[in-house]
């Protein structure tokens, strides 16, 4: 079994800047020394309070509960989240109210681990502090970058010549997305987690019919054993059984149900950490001192971050009321969706099996521009319908114009037409619901209904959505309209 930790991983930062790069073959595969020293960082839960804040939130938020506890004990107050006014509330480094966190896992607490100061889990965690939403990015950890001063590797070592500055600093660099905050975790906080929490339950949807199977190496007995087998439809983990899925990718002997390995596995960890996101949310919890003490105990010193005690109550004045079902999962490969691949294999000069963007090596071009499309998406090009516009009025060059402003706001314009004269506009919703912010927004633009036709359906078997423009559309104005 490779090594691997309890989620695959994500990051988000700035172009590549021209730099000198060592030559391939000069870099180690398995980096066992920090190269030069991480910048001294305030890790403040650590150092200063002796404890470390809890992944709450599933990284979203990283905050301090035992600092909360804390105060509460000295306030008399039973529930650390009553404590939250003791502090006043300071202002997030943001980037148009959105905030950027950079979550890295590695195994550090696994004695049987090999590649313990490796971080195979990378993630970004963007919070929009305006709309309470948020997004995971899952980076995969062998996409192979340039590091400040030491050539090219895979990501996945830049923690282990820098910490998480040059982690930072390289996910900066190639993806175009500044980075406000970092989170440092190991095995043991993600399974404690799970179970202070009481368990969480996923929906296992694979390709293959008996669900998925990676039957692997237990670091622990040494022995093979089924690292991971479950059924496709709702299955319920304990923190053990969730810890294996997150580190299972199906390269074992007989293993199914990973389609694509290292990018079905980070697949596994998103939902996983949106499950953990709606037990922790839950009322019993958040209610219950008990069970936020219990999160307290099991994450121990296993998280280190660079959130600062005045920045707590930010963090949970804002994710408190994300809803996770707004909450976007993405891996880097897919970000233009499933049928355009933006990584693509590549064998170093020293025979490692690596990932490169599609573009060449260091063109992160590309995906940083999709990655900002996803960032800044709205409801609407998020669904990105296919529509076909019609013009059923008497100005020439409606459908023109409409459409190039429905493709402004995020639609696929697929054709564009004329059709009979109508008064008002009408829609033809072809998606079976599946489009229904699309929907939203042409009936309020156009003061519009949905209608049904059976021959435009036919005629525009593509379309998603069929507008027929009617008169309330055209421009109000007392001359007749031409091209």
């Amino acid at each position: 079994m490779s090594s691997s930790t309890y989620a695959d991983s994500v990051v988000a930062g700035d172009r590549p800047r021209q730099r000198a790069v060592v030559p391939d073959a000069s870099v180690p595969k398995e980096p066992t020394e920090r190269a030069h020293p991480a910048k001294k960082k305030r890790h403040w839960v650590k150092r200063s309070f002796q404890v470390l804040g809890v992944l709450l939130l599933v990284g979203i938020v990283a905050f301090g509960v035992r600092f909360f506890m804390d105060i509460a004990r000295a306030t008399g107050s039973k529930n650390p989240f009553a404590a939250l006014g003791a502090l006043q509330r300071a202002p997030l480094k943001n980037e148009n109210g959105r905030v950027n966190i950079l979550v890295a896992g590695n195994s550090a607490d696994d004695e049987g681990h090999n590649g313990a100061k490796l971080t195979d889990s990378i993630m970004v965690l963007s919070l929009d502090t305006n709309k309470k939403t948020g997004m995971i990015l899952s980076i995969p950890r062998d996409l192979w970058v340039s590091i400040p001063g030491k050539g090219h590797s895979k990501i996945n070592a830049a923690y282990t010549y820098g910490g998480m500055d040059t982690l930072k600093e390289v996910v900066e660099d190639n993806l175009d997305v500044p980075i406000h905050y970092t989170v440092l975790v190991n095995y043991t906080a993600f399974k404690d987690l799970v179970d202070s929490v009481g368990g969480i339950t996923i929906t296992i949807k694979s390709s293959d019919s008996r669900g998925i199977y990676d039957s692997s190496l237990d670091w622990t007995s040494r022995t093979c054993c089924a690292l991971a087998k479950y059924p496709n439809g709702s299955v319920t983990l304990n923190g053990k059984q969730a810890l294996n899925l997150a580190r299972a990718r199906g390269e074992g002997r007989g293993s199914y149900g990973f389609a694509q390995a290292d990018f079905t596995r980070t697949e596994h960890q998103r939902l996983m950490l949106v499950a953990i996101l709606k037990k922790i949310q839950s009322s019993s919890t958040l209610s219950n001192p008990v069970k936020i003490s219990n999160i307290v105990s099991a994450i121990g010193t296993n998280v280190t971050t660079d959130i600062e005690p005045k920045e707590i109550q930010s963090f949970y004045y804002y994710a408190k009321d994300i809803d996770p079902s707004k909450i976007d999962s993405y891996n880097i490969n897919t970000l233009k969706g499933s049928g355009t691949a933006m990584l693509t294999s590549y064998t170093t000069a020293d025979g490692q099996s690596a990932l490169i963007p599609a573009a060449g090596i260091d063109d992160f071009s590309d995906i940083a521009a999709q990655i900002q499309n996803v960032l800044n998406a709205t409801p609407v090009t998020k669904e990105a319908a296919q529509v076909v516009v019609l013009n059923g009025t008497d100005t020439v060059g409606l459908a023109r114009t409409q459409a190039a402003a429905l493709t402004k706001l995020g639609m696929d314009v697929i054709f564009q037409g004329n059709a009979t004269t109508q008064t008002t506009t009408t829609i033809i919703d072809n998606s079976d619901g599946k489009k229904p912010n699309t929907i939203a927004a042409l009936k309020k633009k156009y003061n519009a209904t949905v209608v049904t036709d059976a021959a435009l359906t036919a005629t525009y078997p593509s379309a998603e959505i069929i507008v027929i423009l009617g008169q309330n559309a055209a421009p109000k104005t007392t001359s007749s309209t031409t091209q």
